[in-house]
């Protein structure tokens, strides 16, 4: 896996302060994407153990909120695979802190149901992510005052909530 980016301190990508991974690879290629760049699954650096590190090193301070994964898509199968490994740690070492999770795939269609997005890991890192913010960019549906997304169509998913009832539960912010 390759990631074009870690932000320390970001405040724009989930609640509170967070350390924010942007991975590389995505295959939806939204009109209007932020970050277009990132569509191809060899940009920006290799994700390395070093690099595992380095994120769970940024998520130890108190005021530090948690992680959040985007990108490029984080739900990329190949992108799943690495990031198991990472959210697990994240668990282990950083109990305090939650995870949010932008992807262009719906919950549920694509990570829940059968899609090409699922693979044998799907399940586990859904359970290890607090939050996700599902949904294709859409440019008509652009909204630059929303919370945390930006078209209409995407929600503020509570995962933990959703997992353990049944039933899509959003977020109240």
């Amino acid at each position: 896996m390759y990631y074009g980016n870690i932000k320390n301190c970001d405040i724009a990508d989930g609640l509170g302060v967070r350390v924010t991974l942007f991975v590389s690879g995505c295959t939806h290629h939204c009109r209007g994407c932020f970050q277009p760049e990132t569509w191809a699954f060899d940009y920006g650096k290799p994700y390395t153990q070093e690099t595992e590190q380095s994120i769970i090193d940024m998520l130890a301070p108190d005021y530090i909120d948690g992680l959040t994964l985007l990108g490029g898509e984080p739900m990329e199968p190949e992108n799943q695979r690495e990031l198991l490994s990472l959210l697990r740690r994240v668990r282990a070492v950083c109990p305090g802190k939650n995870v949010w999770c932008y992807t262009g795939y719906t919950l549920e269609a694509d990570l829940l149901g059968e899609s090409r997005a699922r693979c044998e890991v799907t399940d586990e890192l859904l359970r290890l992510i607090d939050v996700l913010v599902d949904g294709e960019f859409v440019e008509a549906e652009k909204n630059i005052s929303l919370a945390f997304r930006g078209s209409e169509n995407q929600r503020i998913i509570d995962l933990n909530q959703t997992l353990e009832t049944g039933r899509t539960v959003l977020l109240e912010l």
